[in-house]
C-alpha cells in the first residue's frame, strides 16, 4: 500500500518560514517524478516545484528564488522549503510521488 503523507505546515507571518515535509511508504524510494503543488479554495491547482525523473528541477514563476525542494533518499521524504513567506502563499499544500497524492496540508500566512 502506498502512502503519501505530508506535515509540516502551519500559521506564520509574514516573512517567515516553514519547511514541509512529505513522507513517502510502498514504494522504492528512487529518482521517480515527484512534485509538490497548492490550492486556494476557489481557485485551480497550481505546480509549485517538481522534480522530473531526471533529476532536474522546475519552480514557479511567482517564487522568486524563494522556495527550495529537496529530498533525503535515506529517510524517504520529499522537502519543500518555504521562505520570505507572503499572505498570497496561504494554500493547502499537497505532496505527489508517481501519481500518488497526500492529503495535503494547511499553510497561513497573516500578521
Amino acid at each position: 500500500q502506498v502512502q503519501v503523507v505530508e506535515s509540516g505546515g502551519g500559521s506564520v507571518q509574514p516573512g517567515g518560514s516553514l519547511k514541509l515535509s512529505c513522507t513517502v511508504s510502498g514504494l522504492v524510494f528512487r529518482n521517480y517524478a515527484m512534485a509538490w503543488y497548492r490550492q486556494v479554495p476557489g481557485q485551480e491547482r497550481e505546480l509549485v516545484a517538481q522534480i522530473l525523473t531526471s533529476g532536474h528541477t522546475n519552480y514557479a514563476d511567482f517564487l522568486k528564488g524563494r522556495f527550495a525542494i529537496m529530498t533525503d533518499n535515506t529517510k524517504n521524504t520529499i522537502y519543500l522549503q518555504m521562505n520570505a513567506l507572503k499572505p498570497e502563499d496561504t494554500a493547502v499544500y499537497y505532496c505527489v510521488f508517481e501519481g500518488h497524492w497526500g492529503q495535503g496540508t494547511q499553510v497561513t500566512v497573516s500578521s
